[in-house]
């Protein structure tokens, strides 16, 4: 009680920053606090299970188009060699007709015999020579056939067998992408509890500095999004709106990497309201980009970005109904400014 009656100045500092102390998160739940639950920890694994998926998908998918290109080799190979065995009866068949015509004509007979009984010796010897042709002929051609009949079925046999290697392959790339979803999508609703827990709060808990894969665009402006599915439009009514709809709604999981669109500073980061979390980045020309309903953010008030570079992960926080990015494009920072995000962005070179 001395204390506080000596140093009411003092006591009343040391209260403030006990009251600062309380109402800063825990050190297990800091932005940059090490460990799996942080979020900053979540944040990066989501990233990194984000990235890994896309990477097995793309192996899976490579894996399934080789399997289906060797399958149709295999199956190619297949119906060569059934023409070739076809081809190679013929031609026995024709070697037993000539056989057959031979015997009929008195194949048995020398000759000799033949040629004192025949009108015409020579015309004989011609017959005798072409049919002798005909014989060595067909004889090479079925030697040949069965050569290639040979080839063709060691070459489908090889071709069946990568099939089914390929085939298994991809069992295994496939078991193996569907663990790496399970976790991204455990780990996704993770991350979304910790974004609705700061919303609650009314208050963000910093950028999550990612790492970003290496990326050289050649554009001056990107899609907000890599991969996406478009939603909500512009301008579009609905119960979830007071008026029209501000943005336009691009359909992601939560933890998409969401890109700055353009080259631009970040005026405004904020984790309270119907948008939830959201990003506002100004560009040259006066224009502001939205970014809002998001899980966590990559970067700060003040900061300057780049187009494509990660800037936050898609949620759904705030006012909205599914994981989504909600994308504006306002001639102010403000609300009420918004313009049409889709034909803005086409008349710089993107389109959706």
């Amino acid at each position: 009680m001395r204390f506080t009656r000596r140093h009411p100045l003092l006591t009343a500092v040391l209260l403030c920053a006990l009251a600062v102390l309380a109402a800063r998160p825990a050190d297990g739940d800091g932005p940059h606090a090490p460990g799996h639950g942080s979020v900053s920890g979540i944040s990066a694994e989501v990233a990194r299970l984000y990235e890994e998926a896309a990477t097995a998908t793309e192996r899976y998918e490579d894996g399934r188009r080789e399997a289906e290109r060797q399958r149709a080799r295999a199956h190619r190979l297949e119906e060569r060699l059934d023409r070739e065995r076809r081809e190679t009866a013929g031609l026995r068949e024709d070697l037993g007709r000539i056989a057959s015509s031979q015997y009929r004509d008195g194949g048995g007979l020398p000759l000799t015999a033949h040629m004192l009984l025949a009108d015409d010796p020579d015309e004989l010897m011609r017959g005798q020579r072409a049919v002798q042709q005909a014989e060595v002929s067909l004889d090479r051609a079925i030697d040949r056939s069965e050569r290639a009949e040979a080839r063709l079925a060691r070459d489908e046999a090889r071709a069946a067998a990568a099939w089914r290697r390929l085939e298994k392959r991809n069992a295994e790339l496939a078991d193996l992408r569907q663990g790496i979803e399970a976790k991204l999508e455990a780990a996704r609703w993770k991350l979304q509890g910790q974004a609705d827990a700061s919303v609650a709060a009314g208050a963000c808990r910093g950028a999550v500095r990612l790492d970003q894969p290496e990326t050289r665009f050649t554009s001056r402006w990107v899609a907000p999004v890599e991969t996406y599915e478009l939603s909500a439009s512009y301008g579009s009514g609905g119960a979830r709106w007071a008026n029209r709809h501000t943005g336009q709604d691009f359909a992601v999981p939560i933890g998409t990497p969401v890109r700055a669109v353009g080259t631009g500073e970040v005026v405004k980061v904020s984790c309270s309201g119907a948008f939830g979390i959201e990003i506002v980045v100004r560009h040259a020309g006066g224009y502001h980009t939205q970014y809002a309903h998001l899980a966590a953010v990559a970067v700060d008030q003040g900061d300057r970005v780049t187009p494509g570079q990660w800037i936050g992960q898609s949620g759904t926080s705030g006012n909205s109904t599914g994981p989504h990015l909600h994308f504006e494009v306002r001639v102010t920072p403000e609300m009420g400014s918004a313009v049409d995000p889709v034909p803005w962005l086409a008349r710089h070179g993107v389109s959706l």
